[in-house]
Protein backbone atom coordinates (compact mmCIF):
# COMPACT_ATOMS: atom_id res chain seq x y z
CA UNK A 1 0.00 0.00 0.00
CA UNK A 2 1.59 3.44 -1.07
CA UNK A 3 0.17 6.45 0.98
CA UNK A 4 0.81 10.28 -0.61
CA UNK A 5 0.14 13.38 0.26
CA UNK A 6 -2.25 14.83 -2.19
CA UNK A 7 -3.32 18.38 -0.30
CA UNK A 8 -2.70 20.51 2.72
CA UNK A 9 -4.68 23.83 4.35
CA UNK A 10 -3.54 26.62 5.33
CA UNK A 11 -5.83 29.06 6.77
CA UNK A 12 -5.67 32.68 4.76
CA UNK A 13 -7.27 36.05 6.01
CA UNK A 14 -7.65 37.64 2.69
CA UNK A 15 -7.81 34.96 -0.76
CA UNK A 16 -6.52 37.91 -2.66
CA UNK A 17 -3.38 39.19 -0.22
CA UNK A 18 -2.66 35.52 0.70
CA UNK A 19 -2.44 34.68 -3.41
CA UNK A 20 0.26 37.63 -4.25
CA UNK A 21 2.22 36.54 -1.64
CA UNK A 22 2.31 32.48 -2.59
CA UNK A 23 2.28 33.49 -5.99
CA UNK A 24 4.56 36.32 -6.27
CA UNK A 25 7.22 36.11 -3.24
CA UNK A 26 7.07 32.26 -2.97
CA UNK A 27 6.44 31.46 -6.80
CA UNK A 28 3.76 28.45 -6.27
CA UNK A 29 1.67 28.32 -9.22
CA UNK A 30 -2.38 28.84 -8.95
CA UNK A 31 -3.69 25.86 -9.62
CA UNK A 32 -7.14 26.52 -8.85
CA UNK A 33 -9.37 29.48 -7.87
CA UNK A 34 -12.80 28.75 -7.94
CA UNK A 35 -15.95 30.07 -6.24
CA UNK A 36 -17.90 26.68 -4.96
CA UNK A 37 -21.15 26.55 -2.71
CA UNK A 38 -20.26 30.28 -1.46
CA UNK A 39 -16.74 29.88 -1.09
CA UNK A 40 -13.79 30.70 -2.84
CA UNK A 41 -11.27 27.36 -3.46
CA UNK A 42 -8.08 28.72 -3.88
CA UNK A 43 -4.98 26.02 -4.53
CA UNK A 44 -1.52 26.61 -5.12
CA UNK A 45 1.39 24.44 -5.68
CA UNK A 46 5.04 24.17 -6.46
CA UNK A 47 5.70 23.33 -9.82
CA UNK A 48 8.51 20.49 -8.76
CA UNK A 49 5.40 18.75 -6.83
CA UNK A 50 2.42 18.76 -8.93
CA UNK A 51 1.04 16.21 -6.98
CA UNK A 52 1.10 17.90 -3.94
CA UNK A 53 -1.49 21.19 -3.78
CA UNK A 54 -2.00 23.66 -0.66
CA UNK A 55 -5.44 24.65 0.03
CA UNK A 56 -5.51 28.35 0.97
CA UNK A 57 -8.76 28.69 2.89
CA UNK A 58 -10.87 30.87 5.60
CA UNK A 59 -9.87 30.42 9.25
CA UNK A 60 -12.88 27.98 9.58
CA UNK A 61 -14.33 26.58 6.34
CA UNK A 62 -17.10 24.76 8.03
CA UNK A 63 -20.21 26.31 7.27
CA UNK A 64 -21.91 24.81 9.96
CA UNK A 65 -19.01 26.42 12.23
CA UNK A 66 -20.48 28.79 15.01
CA UNK A 67 -20.13 32.55 15.08
CA UNK A 68 -18.01 31.80 18.12
CA UNK A 69 -15.81 29.32 16.70
CA UNK A 70 -15.21 31.18 13.57
CA UNK A 71 -14.20 34.38 15.82
CA UNK A 72 -12.01 32.17 17.92
CA UNK A 73 -10.13 30.59 15.04
CA UNK A 74 -10.02 34.40 13.45
CA UNK A 75 -8.38 35.52 17.02
CA UNK A 76 -5.85 32.36 16.72
CA UNK A 77 -4.57 33.10 12.99
CA UNK A 78 -4.33 37.34 14.04
CA UNK A 79 -2.02 35.75 16.45
CA UNK A 80 0.17 33.27 14.61
CA UNK A 81 -1.13 30.36 16.69
CA UNK A 82 -2.05 28.32 13.65
CA UNK A 83 0.01 25.47 12.35
CA UNK A 84 2.33 26.60 8.88
CA UNK A 85 3.92 25.15 6.67
CA UNK A 86 7.60 24.03 6.03
CA UNK A 87 9.26 24.26 2.63
CA UNK A 88 12.30 22.71 1.42
CA UNK A 89 14.80 24.67 -1.09
CA UNK A 90 18.25 23.77 -2.33
CA UNK A 91 19.19 27.38 -1.10
CA UNK A 92 17.93 28.73 1.53
CA UNK A 93 19.99 32.42 1.42
CA UNK A 94 18.31 32.53 -1.93
CA UNK A 95 14.76 31.55 -1.14
CA UNK A 96 15.59 33.98 1.86
CA UNK A 97 16.43 37.37 0.39
CA UNK A 98 13.69 36.29 -2.44
CA UNK A 99 10.67 36.26 0.13
CA UNK A 100 12.22 39.34 1.73
CA UNK A 101 12.43 41.50 -0.68
CA UNK A 102 9.17 40.41 -1.57
CA UNK A 103 8.17 41.93 1.32
CA UNK A 104 7.74 39.03 3.56
CA UNK A 105 7.47 39.50 7.52
CA UNK A 106 11.01 38.08 8.58
CA UNK A 107 10.84 35.95 12.03
CA UNK A 108 14.64 33.96 11.39
CA UNK A 109 17.25 35.00 8.77
CA UNK A 110 18.98 31.69 8.11
CA UNK A 111 21.16 29.77 10.28
CA UNK A 112 21.63 26.07 10.96
CA UNK A 113 19.84 24.14 12.88
CA UNK A 114 21.90 21.13 15.33
CA UNK A 115 19.07 18.50 13.78
CA UNK A 116 20.69 18.90 10.08
CA UNK A 117 19.18 22.02 8.12
CA UNK A 118 19.87 25.63 7.22
CA UNK A 119 16.53 27.21 7.80
CA UNK A 120 14.92 30.49 7.87
CA UNK A 121 11.14 31.92 8.55
CA UNK A 122 8.50 34.24 7.71
CA UNK A 123 5.21 34.95 8.55
CA UNK A 124 2.60 35.44 5.42
CA UNK A 125 0.12 38.44 5.29
CA UNK A 126 -2.36 35.90 7.77
CA UNK A 127 0.63 35.18 10.46
CA UNK A 128 1.19 31.59 9.57
CA UNK A 129 4.90 30.85 9.72
CA UNK A 130 6.79 29.52 7.40
CA UNK A 131 10.18 27.86 7.44
CA UNK A 132 12.32 27.15 4.80
CA UNK A 133 14.82 24.27 5.31
CA UNK A 134 17.69 23.63 2.95
CA UNK A 135 19.21 19.96 4.21
CA UNK A 136 23.07 20.51 4.94
CA UNK A 137 25.67 17.94 3.47
CA UNK A 138 26.14 15.24 6.19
Amino acid sequence: MDIQLSQCFIAVEDHDKALAFYRDALGLEVRDDVEFEGMRWVTVGSPSQPEVDIVLEPPLADPNASPADRKAMAELLAKGMLRGIIFRTDDCDATFERVRAAGGEVLQEPIDQPYGVRDCAFRDPSGNMLRFNQPRAR
